[in-house]
This record gives C-alpha cells, structure tokens and sequence, in this order.
C-alpha cells in the first residue's frame, strides 16, 4: 500500500483530438481546471493513432491490476477513436467498420472484464464518437502537407457510419456514450461548410468545438456517474481559510479523503 496521499485520476485515451484537447480551451485543459486537488486528468491521446494500433498503447499506459493496489486509481476513462479509422479505404490508418466495433469493446472489456489482466472495477467508462469531418477544410489541409492528396481522405457520411458503431458498441457493453458527431452536426446546422465554426482543418477542434464536447461530457458524468463530478468530490486538504497558527499542523497532518 502506497503511503501519503495520493490523488486518483481522470484518464484521456484517443487520438490526436484528445491529445491537443490539454491546449487552451480543450478538453482536458477544461477538466483539469474544474478538478483542481479532485482528480488528476491524465492526457494519453496519440497523434493518427487508430483503434487497432490502440489496444497495444492501452496495455502499456492503463496499469495491470496487480499493480492498481500502487497506484492512483482511474475513476473515469475516456475512449476516443474513429476520426482516423474512418478514412477511406486503403489508407494505412484505415480499420474496416466491424473491426472498429469489435476493437472499442476489447478496449472496453480489457477494463470491464474480471478474466482480465487490466480489470479495474472502480473505473467507469464513457465512450465519444468521432466528429464530423468538413472534407473541403480538410483537403486544404492535407494540400499544405504535400502528401500527394489532391482531395478529402474522408467524409462525412463515413464517418457518420463510424460514429453510429460507437453508440451501438457503448449499448452492447453498458458503457455510457457522448455523441460527439451529432452534437457538432447539429450546432452547425447540419451543413458541413458551417462547421469551420468548430474545426480547425475540417478534423481537429477549436476552442468551441472542444467547449460543447466538455458540456456534454459533465452532463454525462451528471446523469451516469454523479458521484464523480466536480461537485460531489472533496477537496484534497482544507481550505487556507480554515487553517490558523495554532491549527494547522493537525489539519494539514493527513489529506481530507484517502483514496488507499
């Protein structure tokens, strides 16, 4: 058993959209803040990164359960992939639909299932779909790479595809879903040239983007886990406004919550 405090864990697992959300204005940026001395957000997004070539990284960044007893524990994990799995076929991020489906729920199952090495029970899951993708942005972009495209690896209607798999996957494994795909879609009027508002390249999030993905996401802590929002935890330590000369010592001598 670990001594002292030891401060539990918010874990961010997906591609590159997660892994600039710890930007200004991003996802994770936005969680640290309300879970400030609450939970630690941990940002484990991979650049490009699809679900097939995530499963190995998740074995390697999520701790076996003989280890957990160790550790700061994950309360909530994240899943976010599809935006790069998505791509049309015969691209090397490309991972066909049923594969996509069957990858998320053994990521999913790698944390839920008691046969397996990574079992953590006290770990809740939420699931989000890929965004919509703006194909003219993004073909604009891709021309600034020099990668040899002259259009759009992807699409809307693709990708829409993807994100429907995400929602039938969360329902069969009894994880909770934000749909970040439709909640973009239907900010920007389902017009795909109105989502520049939220893109920016066609793919990745601007800071109001990432805004609506945080709104969702509390919400869906509120509704499933509600003992894991910001406003249900405790504090790490007392307030400074409750310490003294003469009380300190014995306040601040152990941590409000221990979580081991």
């Amino acid at each position: 058993m670990m001594a002292g405090y030891v401060q539990d864990t918010i874990l961010l697992f997906g591609d590159s959209i997660t892994q600039l959300s710890t930007g200004p204005g991003g996802l994770a940026q936005q969680l640290s803040d309300v879970y400030q001395r609450k939970l630690d957000v941990l940002n484990r997004g991979f650049s490009g990164y699809n679900s097939r070539w995530a499963i190995p990284v998740f074995k390697n960044v999520f701790a076996k359960k003989s280890e957990q007893p160790n550790l700061p524990k994950v309360k909530l994990l994240t899943i976010w992939y599809g935006a790069n799995d998505a791509v049309e076929p015969g691209g090397p991020q490309y991972v066909p639909l049923e594969e996509y489906s069957q990858n998320l729920s053994t990521l999913i199952q790698l944390v839920k299932s008691p046969s397996s090495e990574w079992y953590s029970p006290e770990t809740r899951i939420i699931v989000l779909t890929p965004p919509p993708i703006n194909s003219a942005q993004w073909a604009e972009f891709l021309k600034t790479l020099e990668l040899g495209l002259d259009k759009s690896d992807r699409t809307v209607e693709r990708t829409k595809t993807y994100a429907d798999a995400v929602k039938e996957v969360a329902k069969k494994e009894g994880v909770a879903v934000v749909d970040v795909f439709e909640l973009l879609w239907s900010a920007a009027g389902e017009r795909e040239k109105a989502l520049e508002r939220f893109l920016t390249d066609g793919l990745h999030l601007k800071v109001e983007g990432y805004k609506l993905v945080y709104d969702a996401l509390i919400e869906s802590i509120s509704q499933n886990f509600p003992e894991l929002h910001y406003d249900k935890l405790q504090t790490a330590y007392p307030d400074w406004k409750d310490l003294s000369t003469e009380n300190y010592a014995g306040l601040v001598k152990e941590p409000l919550v221990k979580r081991h």
